[in-house]
């Protein structure tokens, strides 16, 4: 299992790729499959850990990220013929490595971070068996194995109430593409707290278009968050705000909300529709005047229909399930 080494697995606070690695490495050990994983050393795992890296390169500036990421890439090929495939989550880099190995590679493609390396999945499509995180993000050019669902322990996450006064939450990356500054519109607009947690990774973005919003009371950001912070956080929330002005690739968050019983406010673009059961765990929506009334509907979805239906879709359970049937396939 190969896994990127920009921060833990699991992570300590930000790290969505880092964090289905890790849920995935221990299903697959619980299922009773040997596992080697390549990543940080300081990762926590119950599976066989291999690592070049000492930390995450996001969290220790010395690294050269680059020397880091080569090395710790043919640290997994290198080792390829002891074992009976290897299973990529590194994007395109380790594709380049693949004509050089007999091993299957599996990659799970966790949504294309630009057109640019579109490229190199083409040139490798004949040779790598790609795996995307939803249907909504398969690309029209690439060839699948399967769309296998990201799945959280749901068993794990405790369900919560909602808020007392109307809050509303966002988390994710601070980042255009997410919406911060559309959940703030809509809080106000609805006259609603809003709490925002996740990454800072578009500076100038949050200090234009959220911190002059930020009174520690209406509107409050409380920075990354770790697992019990985000599932208390979500489970007190009302609704999580997931109005991406992009193609999302799947939307970690928008299960965790359920998972809590919170219902999930989504734009229609990429997987949202297909997380989302609109009208039943939340609601898909086109604009923002659609945000704004779905607050006011928020009455009609019940807490348990939530959670009832990330067990039912987004387990870790049917995540092992759907890529031990990848592995069986390319094994034999």
């Amino acid at each position: 299992m190969l896994a990127p080494i920009a921060w833990r697995v699991p992570p300590r606070h930000y790290g969505p790729w880092e964090l289905v690695v890790s849920r995935l490495t221990e299903g697959l050990v619980a299922a009773g499959v040997d596992v080697t994983l390549f990543a940080t050393a300081d990762s926590l795992t119950s599976a066989s850990l291999s690592s070049v890296a000492a930390r995450p390169y996001e969290e220790d500036d010395s690294y050269d990220v680059k020397v880091a990421e080569c090395l710790h890439i043919a640290a997994a090929f290198e080792r390829a013929d002891e074992f009976d495939l290897l299973h990529n989550h590194f994007d395109f880099l380790p594709l380049t490595y693949s004509r050089l190995v007999d091993v299957p590679l599996v990659t799970t493609i966790h949504g294309l971070s630009s057109s640019q390396i579109a490229p190199v999945y083409r040139q490798y499509d004949d040779r790598v068996a790609y795996v995307a995180i939803s249907e909504a993000d398969r690309h029209p050019d690439l060839t699948y194995a399967a769309t296998v669902h990201h799945g959280i322990p749901v068993q794990d996450v405790p369900f919560g109430q909602g808020s007392a006064d109307g809050t509303l939450v966002f988390l994710g990356r601070i980042h255009p593409h997410k919406g911060t500054a559309q959940a703030i519109e809509v809080a106000r607009r609805t006259d609603r707290p809003l709490v925002i947690a996740g990454i800072v990774q578009d500076t100038a973005y949050f200090d234009a278009e959220v911190r002059p919003h930020l009174d520690d009371d209406r509107v409050r950001y409380v920075g990354p968050v770790g697992p019990q912070e985000r599932d208390a956080l979500l489970g007190s929330a009302d609704a999580l705000l997931h109005l991406v002005s992009f193609a999302e690739p799947f939307g970690l968050s928008m299960v965790e909300a359920m998972a809590c019983g919170t219902p999930v406010i989504g734009t229609r673009l990429g997987s949202v529709p297909e997380v989302v059961a609109d009208g039943r765990t939340g609601f898909v929506v086109d604009d923002l005047d659609a945000a704004v009334a779905a607050v006011g509907r928020l009455g009609e979805i019940a807490r348990a229909d939530c959670r009832a239906h990330v067990e039912a879709r987004f387990s870790v359970e049917r995540m092992v399930a759907g890529y031990l049937e990848v592995y069986a396939a390319l094994t034999g």
